[in-house]
């Protein structure tokens, strides 16, 4: 009931009261004019509360089954998508080393400080290495003996080889000898047949040719006895080689013990951490492990921003797009950089390691891919460990037609079928969620938005392409200056095709009219 209908009713009131208050004498003549005033009134009165129920009941007929909702405008805009992730600063790898101890021992010597610029090679540290160095000074002397010997051998060789040219000329001498005595024989066997010489003679030729034939088998058995002599020798000589080239490597491996025992810089680059100290027994091991990290060399000529990005998100991101990295320890200042490496194995939120298809077990959690962002001017004094963040450009469109994100709403082909029926039929469409088809084709999911058409919101089908901030590209489906339902979230859920709406773009609207 409106106010004007309130104020007649108090009239009327007040009438009524007046006409039972009026006093009874000699003006009571008058009765049946002030009756018929007052029925007038009355009826005037009437008439207006059935006019004013009759406005009501109109209004609230033509916005049955109205849905509040809030809407915005198709637009052109520039649209960057930007894909953001969270890490450290780290120099690249091959300019950031962790040097552990090689071996058990105690720190004697410590040459630098946490901070200290280092050339490649400089003597950092030392541990103890007494017994090292004695191994390497007794191996030395091994060493030596070893050398001695070989030459020792060395010169048997030469002797063996000097007595079987001595042979070898020996028997040459008397293989001759043994020719002129066999000639001298068969000469003296002939004339002693013709009786032309002495039985003794003959007898003489023959001992000379059996004595020479004696002394060239002999001059033969000296040169076995002087090739096997020579071979013997060769043999001890070859072995006492292998003996000092066997002391060599047990040298080296010793003096490589002892110079485990040093530790140098692996290349330029400043100290930045050096968690030990003169006197500390330090230990091989893992990294990390107390007593097992000496130091940390990083060259910090070239810094990168080692970011871990979304599983959802890795695809988007290439070599050499750009990005601008804030870090925490410097606030309200940006630096520009770019994509130099994507990591292809995915590294688990949870244990931080990475997994591998073939030997991890598939849980359902979230990965995220190591991606390092190299700062184009990177400022001084950065240390490694610091935190960054990231925002990588992953593509960019000029003048693109772009809604809100959050107009976006998807439905499912048979839902969609259904209320085409519902509304040929001539059927209400109730905003309320509807049953889900059961065909694998009823269950096809349609993106699209719900584009405001005479006062209906009509869902349309639409081809998104890259992501903003707040808005989204739209390839096809809808055009600039189209409005559209981009609220709120409880009505796009649930809000069905052709559906009667009103705008109602205030903060409150959660839901349908009237509820």
């Amino acid at each position: 009931m409106d106010q004007a209908t309130e104020v007649k009713t108090g009239q009327f009131r007040q009438l009524k009261t007046e006409e039972i208050s009026l006093p009874r004498g000699p003006l009571s003549s008058q009765p049946q004019k002030v009756r018929g005033q007052q029925k007038k009134v009355l009826l005037l009165i009437l008439g207006m509360l059935v006019l004013a129920g009759l406005v009501v009941g109109g209004i609230l007929w033509t916005r049955r089954g109205l849905v509040a909702v809030q809407v915005g405008k198709v637009m052109r805009q520039d649209l960057t998508s930007l894909v953001t992730a969270s890490g450290e600063i780290k120099p690249p790898p091959d300019k950031f080393a962790t040097v552990n101890a090689n071996s058990l021992g105690k720190v004697t010597e410590i040459l630098v400080n946490e901070g200290d610029h280092v050339k490649k090679g400089q003597l950092l540290m030392r541990t103890e290495d007494v017994q090292q160095e004695a191994d390497v000074h007794a191996q030395q002397a091994a060493l030596s003996s070893a050398r001695a010997d070989s030459e020792v051998q060395q010169a048997a060789v030469q002797s063996a080889s000097a007595n079987l040219q001595t042979a070898q000329a020996n028997l040459s001498q008397a293989v001759a000898k043994l020719k002129q005595a066999k000639d001298d024989f068969s000469r003296s066997q002939q004339m002693f047949k013709e009786e032309l010489i002495a039985r003794q003679a003959f007898d003489q030729a023959l001992s000379n040719y059996e004595v020479a034939e004696a002394a060239t088998e002999s001059s033969k058995a000296q040169i076995e006895q002087a090739k096997a002599q020579l071979r013997q020798a060769i043999f001890n000589r070859d072995m006492a080689r292998a003996r000092v080239l066997q002391a060599q490597a047990q040298l080296i491996g010793l003096q490589n013990a002892r110079d485990q025992t040093i530790y140098t810089a692996p290349f330029d680059g400043v100290i930045t951490s050096l968690p030990v100290h003169v006197g500390e027994n330090v230990v091989p091991g893992i990294q990390n492990q107390v007593g097992s990290v000496l130091f940390q060399v990083s060259n910090l000529s070239v810094i990168n921003a080692v970011v871990d990005v979304d599983e959802s998100d890795i695809l988007g991101v290439k070599y050499g797009q750009p990005a601008e990295v804030s870090i925490d320890a410097i606030p309200d200042k940006k630096f520009k950089g770019r994509v130099t490496e994507i990591g292809m194995s995915a590294i688990s939120t949870s244990s931080g390691q990475t997994t591998s298809s073939s030997s991890s077990v598939n849980t359902g959690e979230a990965k995220d891919f190591e991606v390092s962002v190299t700062l184009d001017d990177p400022p001084p004094g950065l240390r490694p460990g610091l935190s960054a963040t990231a925002k990588i450009t992953t593509a960019t469109r000029k003048n693109a037609v772009t809604i809100p994100i959050q107009a976006l709403a998807v439905r499912e082909q048979g839902e969609l079928e259904k209320e085409k029926e519902a509304q040929a039929k001539g059927k209400a469409i109730a905003a309320q969620p509807g049953e889900a088809g059961r065909s694998s084709e009823a269950k096809k999911e349609i993106q699209g938005v719900f584009v405001v058409r005479n006062g209906r919101a009509v869902f349309t089908p639409v081809k998104t392409g890259i992501m903003g901030a707040m808005n989204e590209e739209v390839l096809s489906g809808v055009k600039p200056g189209e409005v559209i339902v981009t609220g709120s979230y409880q009505v796009l859920r649930t809000l069905k095709n052709d559906t009667k709406i009103k705008v109602d773009n205030s903060a409150n609207n959660l839901g349908p009219s009237g509820s």
